[in-house]
């Protein structure tokens, strides 16, 4: 692809011969004669001075005497000629043989429903849907158009999902969320969990994630968030649009959060907790408390980070400051006790 078509393509301005032929795009370190790159950062100028690229995506022109793209966001535009060098394979439409389909099942145009996939009675799937091997829908469930479900993916029944959505392989949509009473034995009782799940459109969910279906009602990943792998979302939870719920996080159950929330890694959100929009909790906080929008938070329990950044930076201290202070009631002792010593 000549280098003018992709300036064309991602919306840049060019600077340089825009003939050049492009065969293939890669990150700054690995790029070679023939790829275009991206730079992130004016810092990493001297590595693509020292590279083979032939082209590069920037924000603004660099001194550099490779040919330059000009973007707004470099980045998004390397996203986006990632999709047009390197497209998603996309499997052949058709039943296969070895697929299973219920009762009053309705098929679009286009879909690809493979070996070993497992259809409910009164399910319908939308055009160009995939569902990879290994695949289970319950019954009832209802699947938007151009949505792909990996290898082993389990929709219990009535979920809902909206178009365009990506559930990796192992995610299990609208298991029992976890609720149990205490019967007069004192054993566990197990609470029916008659509600469901829907996922709006736009939505990824990572492999081997859980999201549990509404004790009654519905649990609800809004349109455009992104799930990473082995996220636990519990029972009625609503998470908000175009959130971000990065690895091992958990939500216990009934927990609210708002548009464009970011959990890192290891969060966990206590039940019936309320976070605002635009909320960020960072790697391995916790809260238990509502937190209001536009908010940083980080620790355990999670406060405002400003903070936690002081309580960090005291902790490694705390042995040394113990010992001054036995020190120090140790003098207050003596003192105290040999008046002549005043």
């Amino acid at each position: 692809m000549k280098l003018e078509k992709i300036a064309e393509l991602v919306g840049g301005k060019l600077k340089g011969d825009g003939s050049l032929e492009i065969s293939g795009i890669r990150d700054i370190e690995h790029a070679g004669a023939g790829h275009i790159t991206f730079l992130s950062k004016k810092l990493f100028l001297e590595l693509l001075n020292h590279s083979q690229a032939s082209a590069v995506l920037a924000k603004e022109a660099v001194n550099t005497s490779v040919p330059q793209v000009i973007v707004a966001s470099p980045e998004l535009a390397f996203a986006r000629l990632l999709r047009e060098f390197h497209p998603e394979p996309q499997p052949k439409p058709g039943v296969h043989d070895r697929a299973v389909v219920g009762k009053n099942v309705k098929l679009g145009e286009q879909v690809t429903l493979s070996a070993g996939v497992c259809i409910g009675d009164d399910v319908e799937i939308a055009d160009h849907v995939h569902l990879y091997p290994g695949v289970v829908v319950g019954d009832r469930c209802r699947i938007g158009s151009h949505t792909i479900l990996h290898p082993n993916v389990t929709l219990y029944r009535n979920t809902e999902l909206g178009s365009r959505v990506i559930l990796h392989a192992g995610v299990v949509i609208g298991a029992d969320g976890f609720g149990y009473t205490l019967d007069e034995k004192g054993a566990h009782y197990k609470i029916n969990q008659i509600g469901r799940v829907v996922i709006e459109d736009d939505v990824e969910i990572g492999a081997n994630s859980c999201v549990d279906r509404a004790a009654m009602g519905t649990t609800l990943i809004k349109q455009g968030t992104k799930i990473d792998n082995l996220v636990q979302v519990a029972h009625n939870c609503t998470v908000g649009e175009h959130s971000i719920l990065v690895a091992q996080v958990g939500l216990a159950g009934s927990c609210t959060l708002g548009h464009h929330v970011v959990l890192a890694g290891q969060v966990g959100v206590a039940d019936h907790v309320t976070l605002g929009d635009q909320v960020t909790l960072t790697a391995q906080s916790g809260t238990f408390r509502n937190i209001e929008s536009h908010k940083v938070y980080g620790g355990h329990p999670a406060v405002p980070l400003g903070e936690w950044k002081k309580y960090v930076t005291v902790l490694p201290k705390l042995p040394e400051l113990a010992r001054k202070i036995r020190d120090l009631e140790t003098r207050l002792n003596e003192i105290e006790n040999n008046p002549s010593s005043r």
